[in-house]
């Protein structure tokens, strides 16, 4: 039996190592040393404290260990407190053992054995969201990736997979509900008003997709009936008061389970699938084996509440989730640095499935604007890394939108190469050679090669170098001999940190496109051998080599082309439009994703222009006439309408404009927007009223089209000045008061406060009063007025963090609040004084020793210092040192800094 120990000079124990935190490599992985093939788990749950009892059953891994001569190594927190360890039953004494504060170390174990651990954990301290910790009263867990070593000693790695088996016992009357991953198989009393439920999961799963939770929850039910025609229990878990907001969340499941049989012949495996929704949460959700634990940002949906957005986020994070169960959890990592073999083909899956619930056009655009916002900028700062990244110090610092959206393009691209059913084929290859094992990226581009005898080889390039390939195009047209040739040009940058030296290898990428001629009309595209033909209009060229060139025949007249379609492929591209060229293309293109594109690229000509000469601001005729015929074409598609009314974000334009002046970008944009609401006043105000509907709401696609071109036209006349200016601020207090949803109610809102409106006061008094018990619309409420790009915003920022609903502890307050202001109020956080770079250095430093995870992910914005002009980046650098010199910096926040000076 062991005394209780936190490293307080216990014998036998290995002292804290203040070096600063060292990478992993990739190329220095190797198999675990043992197996843990079953895994039992016993937790005794109080108020103020939770022991944790495991019986491991361990055997050496033959191929690594055959003669037991490695040293078993179990990785651990330093808030665990080990209170007794037993190897086959038998204590172990100081001489077998060495505990440190990140790992226990027992020296010689035999081929086969049985290791008993108790833990005792302090869950109520737990800020950090990482292993079991308490929300609102609630105990549950979070151990993706590192956070099972915070509740017992165990192989805390992805390729350790074994079967579990949890017993949960808790109060009855504060903890009635008490869940784990699998099947419920026995449960009973505890006796002194106690009870308890045991769990068993029947796959094989590494720690990181354990789950657990106990609390006095309401639980909303449905079923659901297989292809195979098993009826699968379906439980929502959520706090009494949001009972009535969990019809959208059990919608989206069903439709997801559906859809994952129809397109992917994947069937749910257990007897019941459970979904809780909790308020402390790191990230947006998880997808623990039959257990998924969510932000209830997630799951909790109703109209008077929740935004079109959230609705469709919701359907998105539940659809993601759930196709993890497959693609994520059946076929899991085999270490970390794999993270987008699961994430990157989820999120492809999740992105599919939301195209086809809704406007596939619109949703494409959605995530491709995403994705250049701000995966482009990861790509070209100090973080950047490929999505099978070659080292990490702080694996949560690899959450990130190249693992995620950037690995989502790439399982794209396969698809594009593969087709939708060499795709599918693919797929059911890796899914029957791979069930229940870790694999790699690898193994899933090797099952797409074998399954449609692809060669793939240097479409590898993609998971192993970083940066985002520039694609510069030029073309010639020989009339006499009607051809028109293509010229390509494929670079990618040496990143940050990277010697100039290094090459990068060319990328292998799809460039699907059509050329359009001088009436809007599509030629029929002639070409041999050098590309994958989609239609008579439309091909895909494979574009393999630095430079390469495409000759059409039969080409009548010079063509405007239409490049790179559904961005179908994440690259920039450098091509010589015409203002008339790009109008034409915003017209005409039958490809919608590229109308929107060149309605962003002719707004983005318009305001660079502007940016180069301030002195004299002058609205683009070519612009204006592009956006007027797109609102007086009533044929369109709202949803549609109101993506192409967007002008580029202030952080895409700084993203594209070296040493970035954000006053200049501010002013010039703002300028556009308040000129084409002006010239453009009588069709706003048409395609608001004709799409004023006060009707019951739907969250389904025309209507959310409806709504978000109403509040798109909305947005421009707010910025209308003189005697426009009262009126339109009536209209949108009437909206205001007389909306039927949030999505009307806060983007009225919004119009109200962000322009200075007589009645915003009043009306943000009115909306507090209406909504402040209700968590998820004070995040609203936060961020919406972290946003305001008027003056004296940061400090109002900071009186908002001195009152509720702030929470320093509750992550989604310190995203809407700290981080609103931070990454979307760029005019007022960039401010010349330096007074935002202070204020945000100052909450990572606080949030630091509260939750490592969300300081670092703060720190983001202030990475990109060397996309700035010569002042604001010796501000941001100051602030970084500042951060530097912590003494005590988490690993978290320590590898961002650091990799941001280098």
């Amino acid at each position: 039996m062991l005394e209780k120990c936190i490293f307080r000079g216990t014998p036998g124990l290995i002292m804290k190592d203040n070096q600063s935190p060292k990478p992993i490599y990739l190329k220095d992985y190797t198999p675990p040393p043992y197996w843990i093939t079953k895994t039992e788990l016993n937790f005794k749950l109080f108020d103020d404290h939770a022991e944790v009892y495991s019986v491991l059953t361990l055997q050496a891994n033959e191929e690594v260990n055959s003669k037991c001569d490695t040293p078993l190594i179990l990785d651990g927190g330093e808030d665990l407190e080990l209170q007794n360890l037993k190897l086959d039953g038998d204590d172990l004494n100081e001489e077998q053992y060495q505990v440190d504060k990140e790992k226990l170390t027992i020296n010689k174990c035999p081929k086969q054995f049985q290791l008993e651990i108790t833990t005792f954990i302090k869950p109520q301290f737990n800020t950090r969201l990482e292993g079991l910790y308490k929300s609102s009263g609630m105990f549950c867990t979070q151990c993706e990736a590192q956070g099972f070593r915070h509740i017992t000693y165990y192989l805390d790695r992805p390729d350790v997979m074994s079967t579990f088996v949890t017993t949960v016992e808790a109060d009855k009357s504060d903890y009635p509900v008490l869940l784990s991953n699998g099947n419920p198989v026995a449960e009973g009393d505890a006796g002194e008003g106690r009870h308890w439920v045991k769990w068993e999961d029947p796959f094989k799963k590494p720690c990181y997709l354990f789950a657990l939770v106990a609390g006095d929850l309401a639980c909303v039910e449905d079923t659901f009936v297989t292809c195979s025609g098993r009826n699968i229990a379906l439980k929502f878990y959520v706090e009494e008061q949001d009972r009535n907001k969990c019809d959208h969340a059990v919608e989206a499941l069903k439709n997801s389970m559906s859809w994952d049989e129809k397109t992917y012949g994947r069937e749910y495996d257990l007897d019941i699938y459970m979904i809780v929704a909790v308020s402390h949460f790191n990230m947006g959700a998880m997808e623990n084996k039959g257990l998924n634990i969510f932000n209830t940002s997630c799951v909790l949906a109703h109209p008077e509440t929740t935004t079109d957005a959230g609705f469709q986020r919701v359907e998105g994070v539940i659809a993601h989730e759930y196709f993890h169960n497959w693609s994520g959890n059946r076929v899991t990592c085999r270490d970390w640095f794999q993270l987008s073999l699961k994430e990157g083909f989820t999120v492809f899956r999740d992105e599919e499935f939301s195209s086809d619930m809704g406007s596939r056009t619109v949703k494409r655009i959605e995530d491709v604007n995403y994705l250049r916002t701000y995966q482009f900028a990861e790509d070209s700062g100090p973080m950047s890394h490929p999505i099978r990244p070659a080292s990490y110090i702080e694996m949560n610092n690899f959450y990130t939108t190249t693992v995620y959206q950037k690995g989502a393009e790439v399982v794209r691209m396969i698809h594009t190469l593969a087709g939708p059913e060499g795709f599918r084929k693919g797929c059911d290859l890796y899914f029957e050679r791979h069930d229940g094992q870790a694999v790699t990226t690898d193994d899933f581009v090797k099952a797409m090669e074998d399954a449609n005898r692809l060669d793939l080889s240097q479409f590898k390039n993609w998971y192993n170098q970083a940066g985002t390939p520039l694609l510069t195009i030029t073309d010639e047209y020989d009339a006499a001999k009607s051809e028109y040739s293509l010229r390509i040009q494929q670079q990618c940058a040496a990143n940050p940190g990277q010697d100039n030296s290094e090459v990068k290898k060319p990328f292998y990428l799809p460039c699907k496109m059509g050329l359009i001629d001088e009436n809007g009309e599509s030629f029929k595209l002639d070409i041999e051998d050098d590309g994958l033909k989609v239609s008579e209009k439309e091909i895909v060229l494979v574009v393999s080599k630095p430079d390469q060139s495409f000759t059409f025949n039969n080409i009548t007249s010079k063509p405007v082309p239409s490049l790179l379609r559904g961005f179908s492929a994440p690259v920039k591209t450098s091509y010589d439009y015409k203002k008339q060229d790009l109008a034409l293309l915003m017209k005409a293109d039958s490809d919608g994703f590229n109308r929107w594109n060149a309605g962003q690229q002719l707004a983005f000509i318009s305001i660079k222009e502007q940016i180069e000469n301030t002195e004299t601001l002058v609205l683009d005729p070519e612009l204006l006439v592009g956006m007027t015929v797109l609102l007086e074409d009533k044929s369109l598609d709202p949803a549609m309408v109101a993506k192409m009314l967007s002008l580029p974000a202030e952080a895409l334009i700084i993203e594209q404009t070296p040493l970035a002046d954000v006053d200049t970008i501010y002013k010039a944009r703002h300028f556009i927007q308040s000129a084409l609401a002006k010239e453009m006043k009588p069709l706003f105000l048409d395609v608001y009223h004709r799409n004023h509907d006060q009707g019951t709401y739907v969250p389904d696609a025309k209507s959310i089209g409806q709504r978000a071109l109403k509040n798109a036209a909305l947005a421009y006349l707010g910025l209308l000045e003189g005697d426009d200016k009262s009126i339109i601020e009536d209209i949108a207090y009437k909206q205001f008061k007389e909306a039927n949803n949030m999505t009307d109610q806060s983007a009225a809102l919004r119009t109200l406060v962000h322009n200075g409106a007589r009645q915003s006061e009043k009306a943000l008094g009115a909306f507090f009063t209406q909504w402040q018990h209700e968590a998820l619309v004070m995040d609203l409420w936060l961020g919406l007025q972290a946003s305001n790009p008027g003056k004296n915003t940061l400090n109002h920022v900071k009186s908002l963090m001195e009152k509720e609903p702030f929470e320093l502890t509750n992550p989604n307050k310190v995203r809407a609040l700290i981080g609103q202001f931070c990454m979307m109020n760029l005019v007022n956080f960039h401010n010349c004084s330096g007074e935002g770079y202070a204020f945000l250095s100052e909450q990572i430093i606080a949030l630091n020793s509260i939750n490592p995870q969300i300081a670092a992910r703060l720190t983001s914005p202030l990475t990109q210092w060397r996309s700035f002009n010569e002042v604001r980046q010796g501000l941001m650098v100051t602030e970084l040192k500042k951060l530097q010199n912590q003494s005590d910096l988490s690993p978290d926040v320590f590898e961002v800094v650091s990799k941001s000076l280098n």
